[in-house]
């Protein structure tokens, strides 16, 4: 059994009708497009992440509370 119970042959006979309906080089250059946009998504998370990292360093104190008493002015 293969993958998922399609025999190896029928894995085979769908890779060659797929070569033949786009060709070799499409496939190339849609393998060669997808690996880019991995490459991109995963560059745009690490950004992200730094940039969450270096907001939680510059503002590592603005969750710090303060006790006052407010007073309210005497109105006239």
């Amino acid at each position: 059994m293969g993958l998922g119970g399609i025999s190896p042959w029928s894995l085979l006979l769908i890779l060659v009708i797929i070569l033949l309906l786009f060709g070799t080089k499409r496939l190339r250059n849609m393998g060669s497009d997808l690996g880019e946009t991995f490459k991109n998504f995963k560059k745009s998370m690490k950004d992200g992440e730094d940039d969450v990292s270096q907001d939680q360093v510059t503002h590592k104190d603005s969750g710090r509370v303060i006790d006052s008493e407010a007073k309210e002015k005497d109105k006239v």
